[in-house]
């Protein structure tokens, strides 16, 4: 690594450019610099990241967000993002008093995404896991979440078991492919790098059952007749967060304590009214989902 940054050091002056490449620990030397633009080589060793500070004074802030899990991060219609972690990203931009420019995720590059500076912070359902916490900061939780199982009504799963001999889709990167990999290696996993083509594939017959958060594929089976939540909880009970760059305690700091403040006004509660009762109806709990203030009931 100490050889790749000297030749590019001599390059740079060779040259007669200054270039900023994002914050390694230490803040950004450029704060016009923003993190859309920040797509530095990041080391396991250095984090690339930019600070509170460096996010205000560019006006903008950099928010990675799926395009394609309705209802919590797509696309419609008219190209606007939408759904339940937008709005979120959407008052972070405003109490921050920058404009939020959305960039697309895959469940895969959601950490890379954080380590090569590519975005600010990580507002894509994203569950939070020991391992991803050696990688990433997370924040305080907005979210509660196991994984459910979602099949075929003509050959429905209610159980484990029933997987059996069969193939279970799952999207590469998510907390299922690292549960069933784990617990069930014998189940034949069929992995797509994006939930519609995970979707497009149960729909096709190319997979039984189709596994990821119990959240996700609740939504999905009310807006899709003929399939069914056969199992609608299994593994952990874990929580969905905010990730920020590793080091990056100036910006860590502020979603913490904006999370804390939006629990005076219930800000998740209205935020779930909006984008994903719609959906769910009263079909599911608001309280079995929804975390306020950062505090886990």
């Amino acid at each position: 690594m100490k050889k790749i940054i000297a030749l590019l050091v001599a390059s740079v002056v060779a040259m007669g450019v200054l270039a900023g490449c994002g914050s390694t620990g230490q803040g950004n030397t450029d704060p016009a610099n923003t993190a859309g633009s920040a797509g530095a080589e990041a080391s396991d060793e250095k984090a690339v990241y930019r600070t509170l500070d460096e996010i205000k004074e560019s006006g903008t802030i950099t928010i990675g967000v799926f395009s394609d899990k309705n209802p919590f991060g797509y696309v419609d219609e008219n190209g606007k993002y939408q759904g339940y972690d937008v709005y979120f990203a959407e008052r972070i931009g405003e109490d921050l008093g920058v404009e939020v420019e959305y960039v697309s995720t895959d469940a895969a590059n959601r950490v890379e995404y954080l380590k090569s500076g590519k975005v600010d912070i990580i507002l894509a359902n994203f569950t939070v896991t020991e391992e991803r916490a050696e990688s990433v900061d997370f924040a305080l939780p907005y979210m509660k979440v196991a994984l459910g199982v979602v099949s075929p009504d003509s050959a429905l799963i209610t159980d484990v078991e029933q997987l059996n001999g069969k193939k279970l889709i799952v999207t590469k990167g998510t907390t299922a492919e690292t549960y069933f990999s784990e617990n069930y290696p014998e189940i034949e996993l069929v992995k797509f790098d994006q939930y519609t083509e995970a979707y497009n594939a149960l729909l096709d017959g190319r997979g039984d059952a189709f596994s990821t958060d119990n959240t996700e594929v609740l939504a999905w089976a009310l807006l899709n007749e003929g399939f069914t939540v056969g199992i609608e909880s299994i593994g952990n009970l874990d929580t969905i967060a905010p990730a920020v760059s590793k080091g990056n305690e100036t910006l860590l700091n502020w979603i913490n304590d904006e999370i804390v403040a939006l629990a005076d006004e219930e800000f998740f509660h209205a935020d779930y009214k909006a984008t994903l009762e719609p959906v769910y109806g009263t079909a599911v709990d608001i309280d079995s989902l929804v975390v306020e203030g950062g505090v886990v009931e």
